[in-house]
């Protein structure tokens, strides 16, 4: 029977999972595994782990291993003698010496539809990488990184303007109610087990990195905007712009004969301006076989930037230093000439 649960988990994404157990009536949290307390911002303040946070609240004791390990922290799970430990997101491999620990072992909640997207950050590849739908699966861990066996998956198909944080939200609450589930499941013996093949059909999604927010616009423009989704809240995409860094958070790919249409309407709009008041009207033209990153049009309330494939209409901005800003207000303030290089 399954009674006592340690729990390990770090982010964001833990917490909900972490709640459940909390609220739930069959299940008694022990104690909490999380990451080190680590510094953040400029004045280096130590942050705590959003997980750590609903344990010091609900009077759960918390553990913060540097490496789980060392001896030392299977003693103390010894001395806990969970049932289960279930794990998510804690940021840590774990040891076989633990994974066999506990009577029906660890179990996981990763966010994919495993085996797709074995790794640390298959949330925001799954956009990035134009899926259709992601999903939450749990298993049982093994020694392996994301390939033990499958006991339970939920589908959630992907809005047409999904991006990494509204997926992970999502997720978040998919994965809270299948842990509990899968715990059912396992504590009534009725849990089935499916092997995962030996090669993932997906690369494996690595942990991001700032720089992987830097756009190539030699890709396409539907590449682009699934990783400005996918990267969107972090690390964000950028790109430089008169040698500075400027953020792009909302873009969207642009038909050829839309575009055709908006330039021959902004024409009209500037024609009918400069007869009202001499002077005056935006100054529009397309640009045709230019560079990729070249800005092939901009009015006074758009701005599109030639990729290695399309089109990209870009929305919503970032200067440096700045907020984010639609584009007209960005345009208001940085006037822009078509040919300039992005």
């Amino acid at each position: 029977m399954i009674k006592n649960v340690v729990f390990m988990g770090t982010p964001d994404f833990a917490v909900g999972t972490l709640k459940a157990l909390i609220d739930s009536d069959e299940y008694q949290v022990q104690a909490v595994f999380t990451q080190p307390d680590k510094p953040k911002g400029r004045s280096g303040a130590l942050q705590m782990p959003p997980v750590k946070s609903v344990a010091l609240s609900a009077d759960i004791p918390v553990y913060q291993p540097v490496k789980i390990r060392e001896a030392r922290w299977l003693e103390v799970l010894r001395t806990l003698q969970p049932d289960v430990i279930v794990v998510v997101a804690f940021g840590q491999i774990i040891p076989k010496a633990i994974l066999d620990l506990p009577p029906y072992g660890c179990i996981n909640v990763h966010a994919s539809l495993l085996p797709k997207y074995r790794g640390a950050a298959p949330i925001q590849w799954a956009v990035v990488n134009g899926e259709r739908e992601s999903g939450v699966t749990t298993m049982r861990m093994d020694e392996g990184l994301d390939t033990g066996d499958m006991i339970l998956k939920e589908i959630v198909p992907l809005a047409p303007g999904e991006t990494g944080g509204s997926l992970f939200d999502k997720l978040s609450q998919v994965g809270a109610h299948l842990l509990i589930r899968t715990l059912n499941q396992l504590d009534e013996g009725t849990a089935q087990f499916e092997k995962q093949p030996a090669i993932s059909p997906t690369a494996y999604a690595s942990m991001l990195t700032k720089k992987d927010g830097q756009i190539d616009f030699t890709r396409s423009a539907r590449e682009i905007e699934c990783r400005i989704r996918g990267l969107d809240p972090w690390p964000g995409t950028w790109t430089l712009f008169r040698g500075k860094h400027l953020k792009i958070w909302k873009a969207e790919v642009v038909d050829s004969n839309e575009l055709t249409d908006s330039i021959a309407a902004s024409k009209l709009s500037a024609k009918s301006e400069m007869e009202a008041e001499e002077g005056t009207g935006a100054d529009v033209c397309a640009v045709s076989g230019r560079a990729p990153g070249t800005v092939s049009t901009v009015t006074k309330n758009a701005l599109y930037i030639q990729t290695g494939d399309g089109v990209l209409s870009i929305l919503e901005v970032q200067p440096e230093g700045k907020k984010r800003m639609s584009i007209d207000a960005f345009l208001r303030g940085y006037p822009v000439r078509e040919g300039e290089q992005f």
